[in-house]
């Protein structure tokens, strides 16, 4: 099968990244793969979407850092959806929210188009609008979800601090990375009207109860088709500890991967939430679970997989490409 990567843009794409894995796992396995930044997609004449995209070299690479560097230098040649057995949207829009507003929208928009030209498109482009967000989260059981109000106002967010005894976390509704995530207690009162006429500067702002469990850490599991990523009875899922002094588990923030045990908790969170990924197509999902709460879904990039097969010992990155040559052939 073909298979083309949508990325935010393909020169800062990192070895360590889970599309890289993936991308690597479909090339071992003989299809044929492309890369292409958002900026990089084009509607043409004949009606087909295409893109001016990377093809990765028809040659074997011992690690990952060599099969990106080959993705990167390779000229780019334009590709159409006519061509292609799978699109895979794997670009993050909340990176491009400051300087590449224009890119936000763009992989979805194209990959909606892509949809209805025969092409299987990951995650299903529509199912991506309804979860272009962290609303999306509202969609969910009330059992499996922090205490949480979604407001532009500062009256109903001092209401919901004095409700939740001057403990709340703050972020914006669109947004990830951790990026402007904030933790208000009485330490910080005196920055709270600051800090939430700057999240609302960009549009609405989150606030959640706190869970003391957070100072744990969190987990990040995976669900694919609505179900756990398993294989031989090991889960992908990996446990983020922030460092000390910092209320945000992700990796890129410093916080450390270790391995992680599936609890009854968790399994009641899939249980809940697996049947509506399933219904939107969200194909691969990260889910972030502190405690018994799903604070957060990763729906567009969900990273980390690649710890997640270091600490079970196990090929995760297999068992997703071979789903997508089983759902593509479903489709011939």
């Amino acid at each position: 099968m073909t298979i083309t990567f949508i990325v935010n843009q393909v020169r800062k794409e990192l070895a360590g990244y889970t599309t890289t894995a993936l991308a690597l796992e479909a090339h071992r396995r003989g299809h044929t793969v492309y890369y292409a930044g958002v900026g990089d997609l084009v509607y043409l004449p004949d009606g087909r979407v295409g893109a001016h995209s990377r093809k990765v070299p028809d040659r074997e690479f011992r690690s990952l850092h060599t099969f990106l560097e080959a993705v990167v230098t390779e000229e780019k040649q334009l590709s159409s959806s006519k061509n292609w057995d799978v699109m895979w949207l794997r670009n993050d829009p909340a990176a491009d929210m400051e300087k590449r507003p224009w890119a936000q929208d763009a992989g979805v928009l194209f990959g909606q188009l892509v949809q209805q030209q025969g092409v299987l498109v990951l995650n299903n482009p529509n199912g991506l609008v309804k979860a272009s967000n962290k609303m999306y989260l509202q969609y969910f059981p009330e059992s499996v979800r922090p205490q949480t109000l979604i407001t532009r106002d500062m009256a109903d967010v001092e209401a919901f601090y004095r409700d939740q005894h001057h403990r709340i976390i703050l972020k914006p509704l669109k947004g990830s990375g951790g990026k402007n995530v904030f933790l208000i207690d009485k330490k910080e009162d005196k920055n709270r009207k600051q800090i939430v006429e700057a999240i609302c500067r960009d549009g609405f702002a989150i606030a959640q109860e706190y869970l003391p469990a957070a100072k744990k850490g969190d987990i990040r599991l995976f669900l694919m088709d609505g179900e756990l990523l398993q294989r031989d009875g090991k889960v992908a899922a990996i446990k983020r500890v922030q460092q000390s002094g910092e209320i945000r588990s992700n990796i890129h923030q410093g916080a450390k991967a270790k391995k992680a045990v599936m609890n009854k908790e968790m399994e009641h969170i899939v249980e809940a939430v697996g049947p509506l990924l399933r219904e939107d197509g969200i194909f691969l999902a990260g889910l972030d679970i502190v405690g018994d709460k799903l604070m957060e879904i990763n729906v567009f990039s969900p990273g980390g997989l690649i710890h997640a097969c270091e600490f079970q010992r196990t090929d995760f990155m297999d068992e997703v490409i071979s789903a997508i040559e089983k759902k593509v052939a479903n489709l011939a």
